[in-house]
């Protein structure tokens, strides 16, 4: 895999995912390789690293990206009942590009390397 997969898979169009919603900053999608039974991804397309790097002039970008999990999680919880938000940082963030997993159910397949 490569360094931030988001950014060199997803965003340019190489690995075609299932949009669920799209705004002018930000992509929430199925994850390509579930490890819940409902594992959506939510991203910024401008390239940021993670949690730990953003920058005042990320402000912006960061509520979009908390509207649209606000919005996803939402119908996630009003369709299974439940949901779960989390993102990651240091070793636990394969892809080194700043994005949240929103997931319900059981796990389907062992979270180490999410």
């Amino acid at each position: 895999m490569t360094e931030d997969f988001y950014c060199d898979e997803v965003l340019s169009g190489k690995t075609q995912v299932e949009k669920i919603l799209e705004t002018e900053n930000v992509l929430a999608f199925y994850h390509t390789r579930p490890f819940w039974e409902i594992h959506i991804v939510v991203i910024p397309k401008k390239h940021i690293s993670s949690l730990l790097t953003l920058e005042k002039s990320d402000e912006k970008i960061l509520l979009e990206i908390f509207e649209v999990i606000k919005k996803v999680s939402a119908e996630t919880v009003e369709k299974f009942g439940a949901a779960r938000v989390l993102t990651n940082l240091g070793k636990y963030q394969e892809s080194k590009h700043l994005h949240f997993h929103i997931n319900s159910g059981e796990k389907i397949r062992p979270d180490n390397s999410i």
